[in-house]
C-alpha cells in the first residue's frame, strides 16, 4: 500500500517545528544554519522577521566530516508529477465519488478510480479524500477476486466513524467542483524575482534602480532559461502583462520538470527616471515569495542582507555571485525562521564550477524553497480557511440532491470495475454522459491554459491544437501529398509535379515535373532519404532518393527531373502498390510495407556499413532488401507499423479492411482482431501508432471517432489487446480527410505526440 500527503492532516506551528530539526540534524545537513536578526543600513532593529541563513559551511567543533555533494541529491519535493491527481487520473474517466460527513459532522468528499499503476498494466485503485485539513491521496493494490468497498478505502485512510454515511454521487457536473477543491493544492507553476545588485549598493532603491545589468549577469540570465516576448505570450505569464507591453518587453521563462517558471528580473521591468523607489518593478518582486539576488564583487566586498530589502511577502532569498577568475558560481540561501528545512542542502563550499548543475540545484532549491513556504503558518491556516469554505459550500449545494435520487443511497457498495458490462442501460448511458462531460471539462482547461500541469506546454510557442499557420498564402495549384524538409516543405501536385516552398518570400522550386505523379511521400532527413509512391493502378511503384543528391542537383541548377530519369530509383518488385507504411519509432533499421492489392511486401534497410553508401551511389536502392510477402483476405485501406520493444518477431502491422481494424504479425503473418467497427458504413481515416515509455498504442480513426488503444507486446504468439484502463476514444464534430502527426518536441506529459 502507497500513501502520498499533499497536505499535512495536522498543522503544527512551524516555527516548533524548525525547532525540532534544527541541532545535528541542521548542522550535518545544512552546514552553518544562524538566524539573522533584520536591521536597516543604520543598524535599527526592524520588524521584519528573522531570517536563517544556509550557506554550506559546517560546524568545525563537530565530530563530522561533509560528504561529497552528487548531483543525484538534487531532487524536488514533492514533485509535479505528485500533484493533480484528480485531474490525471479521474477527470474524463469512469470513477465514483461520494460525500459523507465525519463524527465531527464535517463534509468529506471521496474520489475512487481504476486505473494503471505506473502505465506498467498493473490495475490498481487510487482514492483521494477531501477534507478541510487538507487532501490524502492513496494508492491500493487491485485483486479481482476480492472486490474493494468504501468503507475498507476510508478505512484505510484511517476513517472509520461517521456522522452520516458516505453516499455516491451521481450528478456529473460535480467533477467541476472536485477541480476547483484540487486547485488549492497550490501552483505547479512558480514566478520569481531576480534582483540585480552592483558592487557596493546597500539598499534596495539603489538596486531596483540598476536600468541594466553586466554581462555576468546576462550571461547568468541565460543560464537560467528562455528569452521570451511577453506580447503575445501564451505560456504561464506570472503575473506579467502579455497584451499591452505594460511590466516590460521581455523576461526569461523555463520549464524544469513539469513546472512552468516565470522570472520577474529587475533589469527587463520597466525603468522610470522620476520614482527614484521603481514601484512597478517593486510591485512584482516585492511580492514574489522567492527571489534571486545576483550581487557583483568579490567575497571581500560588502554582501546582502535581507534587511537590504523592504518586503513583508518574500520569505527566501537565493544570493548568487560570480567568479570571473574560475568560472563558478556562489550561493547562500537566506530562509524567513518560519520556513521548514528544505533541501537539497548546500554542498561544502557552495561554490559551483559545472554551470549546468548549478542552474539544476538553484531551480530545484528555489521550488521546494516555496513549497516549504506555502506550509507556513501565514499560508497554511489561509489555504484551510478556503478549502473549508468550498467543502462547505459545495455541501450545502449538493443539500436539495439528497432526495432527488442524485446522490445514490448504495454508501457501502463496491466500487464499480471501469467496465461497465454488468450495468444497465441506463447506467451506461449515466457513465458515457460522465464521461463526455470531464473530458469536455478537461480540454476546456487544457485549451484555457489553467492545465494543473504543463502538459500543454511545449517550447517557446504554444498555439492552440486547430491553429494553423500559414506557410504560404499564393501558392496556385492543389496538393496531393506534401512532407516538411527542414525549413521548407516539399509539395507533390497533379499539374505541376513535385516542388519545393521556402516560404512567401521565394518562388517555387521544381524538384520533380509532372511526369512523376506522387500520390505519398515521406521525407527522412536523419536517413538521408526521400520515399514516394508514384502512379497508380498497374504502374505504381515505390520510388527511393538521397536528398543530398536532389539537394546537390537544386544547388547546380540541373534540370528538372522526370520519371525517365528516375528509373534506377524504382523498387522494381512494388509494382502495383496502392499504399504503402514506414515505421515512424525508428530504431535500428527502416521497415517499410508496400501493399499490392491483398499482399502485404515487407521492405527493410540494410546496415549502411553492408549498403552501397560506401561507394557513393545516386541511387540508394541497393540498400534496400525484400525479406517476405503477406497474404490479407482484402486490400487494406489504411496501414501503420507498430514497433514491439524488442524488435525480435514482435513488430507489428495495424491493417484496416471492411468494418475492422487488425493486428498482423510481421514475423508469422497472423492476424488478430483489434477494433471492430460499429457502423454501417465506414469511413476508415488513419491508424496512428503512439508510443510512451516504450509501449505503443495506436489511434484509430474512422467516421467521426477515434478510439486509442494500447497495444501490449506479444506473449508468446499471440498479442494482449484486451481492455486496458489507459484506452479511450473521442469524437469529431464533422469527419475529418487525414489526421496527422505534429513532431514530436520537449513535453512533460505522458502522451508523446499530438495529431491534428
Amino acid at each position: 500500500m502507497h500513501l502520498s500527503l499533499t497536505v499535512p492532516l495536522c498543522y503544527s506551528s512551524a516555527s516548533e517545528d524548525l525547532g525540532c530539526r534544527r541541532g545535528d540534524f541542521s548542522r550535518k545537513h545544512y552546514g552553518s544554519v544562524e538566524l539573522l536578526i533584520s536591521s536597516d543600513a543604520d543598524g535599527a532593529i526592524q520588524r521584519a522577521g528573522r531570517f536563517r541563513v544556509e550557506n554550506g559551511s559546517s560546524d568545525e567543533t563537530l565530530d563530522y566530516t561533509p560528504g561529497t555533494w552528487r548531483r543525484t541529491d538534487v531532487h524536488l519535493e514533492n514533485p509535479e508529477y505528485h500533484t493533480r491527481w484528480f485531474f490525471k487520473y479521474f477527470l474524463g474517466k469512469v470513477h465514483q465519488n461520494y460525500v459523507g460527513t465525519d463524527a465531527e459532522k464535517n463534509p468529506f468528499y471521496l474520489s475512487v478510480v481504476l486505473s494503471d499503476q505506473n502505465n506498467q498494466r498493473v490495475p490498481q485503485y487510487r482514492a483521494i479524500l477531501w477534507r478541510k485539513t487538507g487532501t490524502l491521496k492513496i494508492s491500493l493494490p487491485y485483486s479481482p477476486t476480492k472486490t474493494l468497498s468504501v468503507k475498507s478505502i476510508l478505512s484505510a485512510m484511517n476513517m472509520d466513524r461517521f456522522e452520516k454515511g458516505p453516499r455516491e454521487i451521481l450528478n456529473p457536473e460535480i467533477q467541476k467542483d472536485l477541480l476547483v477543491l484540487e486547485e488549492q493544492e497550490g501552483s505547479v507553476n512558480f514566478k520569481f524575482g531576480v534582483l540585480y545588485a552592483k558592487d557596493g549598493q546597500l539598499t534596495d532603491d539603489e538596486m531596483f534602480s540598476n536600468e541594466t545589468g553586466s554581462e555576468n549577469f546576462d550571461k547568468f540570465l541565460s543560464l537560467l532559461g528562455d528569452t521570451i516576448t511577453l506580447q503575445g505570450w501564451a505560456g504561464y505569464r506570472g503575473g506579467l502583462d502579455t497584451k499591452n507591453d505594460t511590466t516590460g518587453i521581455k523576461s526569461i521563462y523555463t520549464v524544469y520538470q513539469g513546472h512552468e517558471l516565470m522570472f520577474h528580473v529587475s533589469t527587463m521591468l520597466p525603468y522610470s527616471k522620476e520614482n527614484k523607489q521603481q514601484v512597478e518593478r517593486k510591485r512584482h518582486i516585492g511580492n514574489d515569495i522567492v527571489t534571486i539576488v545576483f550581487q557583483e564583487g568579490d567575497d571581500a566586498s560588502s554582501s546582502f542582507k535581507p534587511s537590504m530589502i523592504r518586503s513583508h511577502f518574500t520569505h527566501i532569498f537565493a544570493l548568487v555571485r560570480y567568479n570571473s577568475q574560475n568560472d563558478s558560481y556562489r550561493l547562500k540561501i537566506f530562509s524567513e525562521e518560519s520556513v521548514p528545512l528544505f533541501g537539497p542542502p548546500l554542498p561544502s563550499p557552495p561554490v559551483f564550477t559545472d554551470h549546468q548543475e548549478f542552474r539544476d540545484f538553484l531551480l530545484v532549491k528555489l521550488i521546494n524553497g516555496e513549497k516549504a513556504t506555502l506550509e507556513t503558518p501565514t499560508f497554511a491556516q489561509k489555504r484551510q480557511r478556503t478549502l473549508d469554505m468550498l467543502i462547505r459550500s459545495l455541501y450545502q449545494d449538493l443539500m436539495p440532491d439528497l432526495h432527488k435520487n442524485m446522490l445514490n443511497r448504495r454508501s457501502f457498495s463496491d466500487v464499480l470495475p471501469e467496465s461497465p458490462k454488468s450495468a444497465r442501460k441506463k447506467e451506461e448511458a449515466r457513465q458515457a454522459e460522465f464521461v463526455r462531460i470531464g473530458q469536455a471539462l478537461k480540454l476546456k482547461t487544457i485549451v484555457r491554459g489553467d492545465a494543473p500541469t504543463s502538459l500543454v506546454t511545449t517550447g517557446l510557442c504554444r498555439k492552440e491544437p486547430w491553429e494553423s499557420q500559414l506557410f504560404c498564402s499564393t501558392f496556385p495549384y492543389d496538393i496531393v501529398c506534401a512532407d516538411s524538409w527542414g525549413q521548407s516543405v516539399l509539395v507533390a501536385t497533379d499539374a505541376a509535379g513535385v516542388m519545393l516552398l521556402d516560404g512567401e518570400s521565394l518562388p517555387p522550386v521544381h524538384v520533380f515535373d509532372r511526369t512523376m505523379v506522387v500520390k505519398q511521400m515521406h521525407v527522412l532527413e536523419p536517413q538521408d532519404l526521400l520515399i514516394t509512391r508514384t502512379d497508380k493502378g498497374k504502374d505504381a511503384r515505390l520510388y527511393v532518393f538521397r536528398l543530398s543528391t536532389i539537394k546537390k542537383g537544386l544547388e547546380e541548377r540541373q534540370l528538372i527531373r522526370g520519371k525517365c530519369d528516375s528509373r534506377e530509383n524504382k523498387l522494381e518488385k512494388t509494382k502495383g502498390c496502392h499504399l504503402y507504411s514506414i515505421n515512424t519509432h525508428h530504431g535500428s533499421e527502416l521497415r517499410i510495407v508496400a501493399a499490392i492489392r491483398n499482399k502485404l511486401l515487407l521492405i527493410t534497410r540494410k546496415h549502411p556499413r553492408f549498403s552501397a553508401v560506401a561507394t557513393g551511389a545516386d541511387s540508394p536502392v541497393e540498400e534496400f532488401q525484400y525479406i517476405r510477402e503477406i497474404c490479407l483476405c482484402d486490400p487494406p485501406v489504411v496501414m501503420s507499423l507498430v514497433d514491439g520493444p524488442t524488435g525480435e518477431n514482435d513488430n507489428m502491422i495495424c491493417v484496416a479492411y471492411k468494418h475492422q481494424f487488425d493486428l498482423i504479425n510481421e514475423s508469422t503473418g497472423d492476424a488478430y482482431r483489434l477494433h471492430h467497427a460499429e457502423a454501417n458504413r465506414v469511413n476508415f481515416v488513419a491508424a496512428i501508432d503512439v508510443y510512451e515509455d516504450g509501449e505503443a498504442g495506436l489511434l484509430l480513426c474512422y467516421n467521426y471517432i477515434c478510439y486509442y488503444k494500447k497495444v501490449c507486446p506479444f506473449n508468446g504468439s499471440t498479442p494482449m489487446i484486451q481492455s486496458n484502463t489507459s484506452d479511450f476514444h473521442f469524437s469529431w464534430n464533422q469527419m475529418p480527410n487525414a489526421i496527422g502527426r505534429l513532431p514530436r518536441q520537449q513535453f512533460s506529459g505522458p502522451h508523446p505526440a499530438h495529431c491534428c
